[in-house]
């Protein structure tokens, strides 16, 4: 009788397995995603606060570091080398990078960019 129970037991959990893994999740819009904001309003965030931009990368100042254009302003960012994920970008290219604000001590404030997508 052990035994019985325990196939049963077993099948009904393998069925409630393959359930699980074929049901999939949910597919929509994403409510944690972020809005694209403009330069000037990224200037008025806090720290860390995390941003969608849009515009134009239009020159390398070195070290990482990039001014960004869009209708309201500039704003240097950061991409590490690695962030770049083979995206070629040109000042003519519209971007859309996501990223955090940074602002130190007697610095300007700049954006730390994580992803960089051409739109």
């Amino acid at each position: 009788m052990k035994k019985i129970l325990l196939t049963l037991f077993a099948m009904y959990a393998s069925m409630n397995i393959a359930n699980a893994q074929t049901t999939g999740g949910f597919e929509g819009p994403n409510a944690n995603q972020l809005a694209i904001i403009t330069v000037q309003e990224a200037l008025n965030l806090n720290d860390d606060a995390k941003v969608v931009l849009q515009g134009n990368i239009v020159n390398s100042l070195g070290d990482e570091k990039y001014t960004f254009k869009d209708t309201t302003g500039e704003i240097v960012v950061e991409i590490d080398d690695e962030d770049w994920l083979d995206v070629k970008v040109t000042p003519e290219k519209t971007v859309e990078i996501m990223g955090e604000v940074d602002k130190e001590a007697n610095e300007p404030t700049k954006i730390d960019v994580d992803v960089v997508t051409i739109k």
